[in-house]
């Protein structure tokens, strides 16, 4: 057999001299160059004890689980929620009888930036993009009917993820559940707030001190849950490669585990339980090799770096979403297309769970039918495939391998550039992750723009667009939940109410834990808003500095 460069140099040669290659990008979506052919050369130094071992054990490329899908499959978690909580309750019911196995809350803008939904702020947004929650007699209407000890429940939170935790675990204790038993997952993650989806209250300091009091409190009381999910997906979303996402979502992993080592945590009480959440985009090939890469380099992180014994500690247990940013307006049919083949790559990535996104994303909030198809993908995956007959079928791919190794060799030289600026923290404040965030993303619209690379429906193969149903949001859900709140503001006790609120002001004025006081707020029907005014009145409103 020739050497790979001989063979590149002679019948490869010969064959582009007849047939010249492609005016393509032949390089991934993070601009790594794709060569024509790998072979065992380009590993000629892997070692795959080292590299890859088996999977559930150190260093996890090939898998959380040893028996992976085999055993079970991943949680097929779609993503709901709209209107009012009677809305999204029914959403919620349609798809597990669908065949669904967890359920994943999105909440509306008002509810994310901590208002009620009568505040004047949440004025034309109430129930548009999500649930709208205010208190906890909305939590129980939306989970009526849903035993919190047999489904786990993900809820997409940050700023106000302590307040809206608490009253889940209030709701599941009024339905006399164990909080022993209560799982799910707490998005949670604060610091991609700042870095891409800007959708913070506080100031990095005490937001990150609040994300510390979850990992303190929760190990304690709600042992089966993870207190947060470090999200990759709305950085991708922003407009990142995937390098990026996968650097600056595990630094924000290191930065918890840092700060939360500070406060005098033990790490392998709190690490366990912390999830990650990635994006799974376009690029087939790359995408795999981001789940892989970020395995492997959370083991090493975790064990050598940090110190954790426990090898459930070393581990990395991500929830995935096909690219919501990939999806076109344009032949929104085709996005059935683009999200079968993300979801297939996150499959053979290794996801723990996975929501697939619906075709008429792009348009507007997903139909039921949309939704429900969307769902179906997976199912697919999961029963006809083949896919899932055999633990990791990809591994020792020539490309495949090489890939992973750059894309964590790229992603530890992202961590040194970070510790350079003294931490995450420091490089918001700095404009880095902004900066490097503005340079790829300009750079993959401008070859959209130019198309060097094409986009069906959009830049190539254009046509006119026959048009798809969509679902909009009733104008009555306002009234709906202005209605509940009036409610609850009448019939609650007030003293215990006001007395809870100032539980709250005490514990954050002195950086005491705060979970147990927004634990009695919840019971005490304290609102979101009066929560969240609370905080704001102790921390203050964070700024964004202006960028030149």
């Amino acid at each position: 057999m020739k050497p790979k460069d001989a063979w590149l140099a002679t019948e490869y040669a010969e064959a582009a001299r007849r047939v010249p290659e492609r005016d393509a990008p032949f390089e991934t979506l993070s601009q790594i160059p794709v060569e024509p052919l790998y072979t065992h050369e380009d590993l000629a130094d892997f070692d795959p004890g080292a590299k890859l071992g088996y999977p559930g054990s150190f260093p996890f490329t090939r898998g959380a689980q040893a028996s992976m899908y085999r055993g079970r499959l991943w949680t097929m978690r779609m993503f709901a929620g709209f209107g009012t909580a009677e809305q999204t309750n029914e959403r919620f019911h349609k798809l597990l009888e669908a065949g669904q196995t967890g359920l994943s809350t999105a909440f509306d803008l008002p509810t994310l930036m901590g208002y009620d939904s009568d505040h004047p702020m949440a004025l034309g947004e109430v129930g548009k993009c999500g649930v709208a929650v205010a208190s906890l007699a909305d939590m129980e209407v939306l989970f009526e009917g849903i035993d919190p000890e047999a489904i786990t429940t993900s809820m997409t939170i940050n700023s106000p993820a302590n307040a809206i935790w608490a009253m889940y675990l209030a709701m599941a204790e009024r339905k006399g559940a164990d909080l022993a038993k209560v799982g799910g997952t707490l998005q949670n993650d604060i610091l991609k707030e700042f870095i891409a989806q800007k959708e913070y209250i506080f100031p990095p300091a005490p937001s990150v001190k609040l994300v510390i009091d979850t990992f303190e409190w929760g190990p304690q009381v709600a042992p089966r849950f993870n207190f947060i999910s470090v999200s990759g997906y709305h950085i991708r979303e922003a407009g990142s490669n995937a390098v990026q996402e996968l650097a600056f979502t595990l630094a924000d992993g290191r930065h918890y585990v840092k700060r939360a080592i500070e406060r005098g945590l033990d790490v392998d009480e709190f690490a366990p339980r912390i999830s990650f959440f990635f994006n799974v985009h376009n690029d087939f090939f790359e995408e795999i090799a981001k789940f892989r890469a970020a395995r492997r380099i959370w083991a090493h992180q975790m064990r050598d770096v940090f110190g954790a014994k426990d090898p459930r500690s070393w581990l990395l247990r991500t929830h995935a979403q096909t690219a919501g940013v990939s999806l076109t307006a344009q032949q929104p049919l085709v996005n059935v297309a683009r999200v079968a083949i993300q979801a297939l790559a996150g499959v053979l990535g290794g996801t723990n769970s996975l929501h697939t996104d619906a075709f008429d994303e792009a348009l507007a909030l997903p139909t039921e039918e949309a939704a429900t198809l969307a769902l179906r993908t997976q199912q697919v995956i999961a029963h006809e495939s083949g896919v899932t007959a055999t633990i990791d079928p990809l591994a020792g791919s020539y490309y495949l391998e090489t890939l992973t190794d750059e894309m964590e060799r790229q992603t530890l030289d992202y961590f040194d550039r970070i510790d350079a600026l003294g931490g995450v923290e420091a490089a918001i404040e700095e404009g880095f992750f902004a900066r490097e965030i503005g340079d790829a993303s300009w750079l993959q619209q401008r070859e959209i723009d130019g198309r060097k690379r094409l986009v069906v429906g959009v830049n190539a193969f254009e046509q006119a667009d026959a048009g798809v149903p969509i679902q909009l949001v009733d104008p009555a859900v306002v009234e709906v939940q202005n209605r509940r709140l009036a409610a609850v503001r009448a019939e609650r006790e007030p003293r215990e109410a006001a007395a809870a609120l100032e539980a709250l002001r005490d514990a954050a004025k002195a950086g005491a834990n705060t979970m147990p006081a927004f634990l009695r707020c919840a019971h005490a029907m304290c609102t979101l808003g009066e929560q969240m005014d609370v905080l704001r009145g102790v921390y203050g409103v964070y700024q964004e500095p202006v960028l030149i």
